[in-house]
């Protein structure tokens, strides 16, 4: 018996996925569980496994961009030898279908996003066209973009047309907070079996000043604006393939460890391709740290539908007036960028001076001042 291998649903605003890496050889014995291939989506990857030990059969290559729903292999049940010389599936050479004739794609459900002009997509399990290989000139290099880097370009552009962004900027002296780190640091390792970074500290700096500037906490949907009331926050982390927002549920509720050991767990997922649409929704502020790639300064651009994010930035030794003193301190140049439809220049500064006191007197914020 022949079981088709469908591209399944990956959540309702994505309507297709790439076909990144097949795992096995077509004609390849395959075991039960074992990974046969690696989708890639503008948001999420996602593996398939075999439901059954047998032989697949590929029908559709690698780098070949599918619509959910569309049958990309099978695999006919039973015991199988593997072929002599097996070898991932080439991506430019296309795999006959098997002679079984196939269902159509299932059809896909209406995208919430405005979907990518210009994108060549696999719409029925015939065989399928070689994608195109990069072309070399000698001086110049033409590839196609991938689903998560065109996601990102196109999600950046409709930030820049959709909303007034405009950045304010401070600086944050972080003696406190390295001091802080310094004292604790090994009996916090000893308790939670994580080590107690930075992002936590802004994680809830920001948690608190949503809760002191509350217009910060809301966005802007039609001619409505709605105003949140719980803490759910994004964390930009760069992977090799682009950068990606997971969401830190519930922030105001968690304690240190705990936001420690989720972007740990976040960062993990992200490095393997296991990110789920679950970990990226829903999110009401992000967090942005160029800071880890050594930037000194930038604007941040928003993360719609969202109305602010925080930039954090390289820590620096730097000379700053302090008691009629001159004094070298570790200071941070911090980035509010903010949609000046909805946040008043006024409650942007407030917000991001909140931000500055909660962190060079961080015991405040242990009692919410």
């Amino acid at each position: 018996m022949s079981i088709d291998i469908k591209v399944p649903a990956a959540g309702e605003s994505i309507t297709s996925a790439n076909i990144g890496r097949w795992h096995k050889a077509d004609g390849a014995a395959v075991r039960k569980g074992e990974i046969l291939v690696t989708l890639e989506t503008d948001k999420v990857s996602n593996e398939l496994e075999s439901p059954v030990d047998g032989t697949i059969h590929i029908i559709v290559p690698e780098g070949t961009e599918v619509t959910i729903g569309t049958v990309i292999a099978s695999v006919t049940e039973g015991a199988a030898q593997p072929t002599a010389a097996a070898s991932p599936a080439p991506a430019a050479a296309p795999v006959a279908p098997v002679s079984t004739p196939t269902p159509a794609p299932v059809a896909a459900p209406a995208p919430i996003v405005a979907p990518i002009a210009a994108a060549p997509i696999f719409t029925a399990p015939a065989v399928a066209e070689a994608p195109s290989a990069a072309e070399n000139d000698g001086r110049t290099t033409r590839k196609k973009m991938s689903m998560l880097r065109r996601k990102i370009a196109n999600h950046l552009v409709t930030a820049q047309q959709t909303a007034a962004i405009l950045t304010t900027f401070n600086e944050v002296d972080m003696t406190a907070v390295m001091n802080l780190r310094k004292s604790v640091q090994d009996d916090f390792m000893k308790k939670y079996n994580v080590k107690l970074g930075f992002m936590s500290f802004f994680i809830k700096a920001v948690v608190q000043a949503l809760k002191d500037v509350p217009q910060i906490n809301g966005m802007i949907d039609g001619n409505d604006v709605i105003e949140n009331h719980f803490y759910d926050i994004g964390v930009a982390i760069g992977t090799e393939k682009g950068l990606i927002v997971p969401v830190l549920k519930d922030c105001d509720t968690k304690n240190f460890a705990r936001l420690e050991q989720d972007i740990l767990d976040f960062a993990a997922k992200a490095r393997e391709g296991k990110i789920a649409m679950e970990d990226l929704q829903g999110g009401v502020f992000t967090i942005s740290n160029g800071g880890v790639y050594g930037s000194l300064l930038s604007t941040p651009i928003l993360n719609p539908p969202q109305s602010g994010i925080l930039g954090m930035h390289t820590i620096q030794q730097r000379p700053i007036a302090l008691d009629g003193k001159v004094e070298i301190r570790p200071m941070m140049y911090l980035a509010l960028s903010y949609d000046h439809r909805l946040v008043d220049g006024k409650e942007a500064v407030t917000f991001l001076i909140r931000i500055k006191e909660c962190l060079e007197n961080p015991t405040r914020m242990l009692l919410e001042m």
